[in-house]
């Protein structure tokens, strides 16, 4: 049985330097996020149990919106509370918005930013190593028996080869769980967890009130203010809705986004998509802050003048619909994880959701390598069977040397996550400079 006892609980400033870390190096989408904070909260700091860990990753995998982002808002929760859970949220989203800000702002004025392009994929590198060994670590702890590897095997199978929507293998693999732990109640580990703070139904009720009056309230103002025609309330109901509907993390919304924004609305051209989903994967932060770079760019091409105070105002609307909805899911509901886990058929499912989720990550981990790797990549159904297939031709060597640059830092010389990706992108941007003859 893994883990269950947290270390010393650290002082608030301890943790909000950690936050703050973990919020400006926190590249790679999900799997990369993931794989940085139980690298630094459980293997490094402690802070958090391996067990704890993995039933918060469960939870948080069950819900709407960003899960990297609500994993961090409940690890700051579970150590200083609601004070611990907003600070956490807003530095592990923070440093990737003002990026990405500056990003679109370039880009409105400027287009494509080659440099930047250049040093992110060092990052992206860097980001590929962490993820692989994040994923072992994860998998050694958590696949014990026969029937864990077969839950993972599966809900990799059924996610990367045949697109399965992800909350019908959560689900399919919770019930495998419950059905085992009920089975043989021994499967089940039931964790010595239900030791989280007791709150009543009418607390849960006015915790969910109050958060949802926080995310709509300032919208309504908003769309008040301009009135309904204006694009400010468009961009609004879009990401609210999308906030609610986001099952699976930023990749299972990104086309239904970009049909929206580019057919639907106008906002921006496919081509333009692109770019922002690539500033997003090669920035700290959740993948879903493309929604700011979209956002921004609504804002600034159809709000009116001045243009830049509209591009500003989309942005931080897509922003608050985006990520409010995030405190809002943790705060009511994190407080019943442990007494969730702590029951033998609740806990026989949610170890089912954690071997699926492993498949899950593997999956994330495998599409970005390819991602990284090659410049071309195709997803191409033979039938039911959908089969990511790389140009081989497009296979990116500048990519392959800097993985293997990370992996010699990373896990030859163990200099550490920062040092990793400041070298890898310091040396990615050179080797470009000096390419183009600058």
């Amino acid at each position: 049985m893994s883990s269950i006892q947290d270390s010393p609980k650290p002082t608030f400033r301890e943790a909000l330097g950690v936050w703050a870390k973990i919020g400006i190096v926190s590249f790679g989408g999900p799997a990369g996020q993931i794989a940085l904070m139980h690298r630094i909260l459980v293997e490094e700091r402690g802070w958090i149990s391996q067990q704890r860990f993995l039933h918060a990753l469960n939870f948080c995998m069950l819900l709407p919106g960003p899960e990297a982002m609500q994993l961090a808002t409940y690890g700051g929760w579970r150590l200083h509370g609601t004070a611990g859970g907003l600070a956490d949220g807003l530095l592990f989203v923070l440093p990737g918005a003002l990026i990405v800000l500056g990003l679109s702002i370039a880009y409105a004025l400027f287009g494509q930013v080659p440099a930047v392009e250049a040093a992110f994929l060092g990052v992206k590198a860097a980001v590929l190593v962490i993820v692989i060994e994040a994923l072992i670590r994860v998998a050694r702890r958590t696949l014990h028996q026969p029937y864990d590897w077969a839950i993972a095997a599966l809900a990799f199978i059924a996610i990367f080869f045949f697109n399965i929507p992800f909350p019908i293998i959560i689900g399919v693999a919770a019930l495998i769980g419950f059905l085992l732990a009920h089975h043989d109640i021994s499967l089940a580990e039931p964790a010595q967890l239900a030791d989280g703070p007791l709150v009543t139904l009418s607390q849960t009720l006015w915790t969910a009130a109050l958060w949802l009056a926080i995310w709509i309230v300032p919208l309504l103002a908003v769309s008040s203010l301009f009135g309904r025609a204006h694009v400010t309330t468009d961009i609004a109901l879009l990401f609210s809705k999308l906030a609610v509907v986001t099952f699976g993390g930023a990749y299972s919304v990104l086309a239904y986004m970009a049909q929206q924004a580019v057919e639907t609305y106008g906002w921006l051209t496919a081509g333009e998509m692109l770019d922002g989903l690539g500033l997003a994967e090669t920035t700290p932060g959740p993948l879903i802050l493309v929604t700011e770079f979209v956002g921004f760019l609504a804002g600034y091409r159809q709000g009116g003048e001045p243009q830049l105070a509209f591009g500003l105002l989309g942005a931080g609307l897509a922003l608050w619909a985006t990520f409010v909805p995030t405190f809002l899911f943790i705060f009511t509901g994190a407080p019943y994880v442990e007494r969730l886990s702590a029951n033998p058929k609740l806990a026989g499912a949610l170890r089912g959701v954690t071997a699926a989720v492993v498949g899950v990550i593997l999956n994330l981990s495998l599409w970005f390598a390819l991602h990284v790797l090659f410049g071309r990549v195709e997803g191409q159904w033979h039938g039911p069977l959908r089969l990511w297939t790389p140009d081989l031709g497009s296979l990116n060597v500048d990519a392959v040397l800097l993985a293997i640059l990370a992996a010699i830092l990373l896990l030859g010389i163990r200099l550490g996550i920062v040092g990793t990706l400041a070298i890898t992108a310091a040396a990615s941007l050179a080797w470009s400079l000096l390419a183009n003859g600058s």
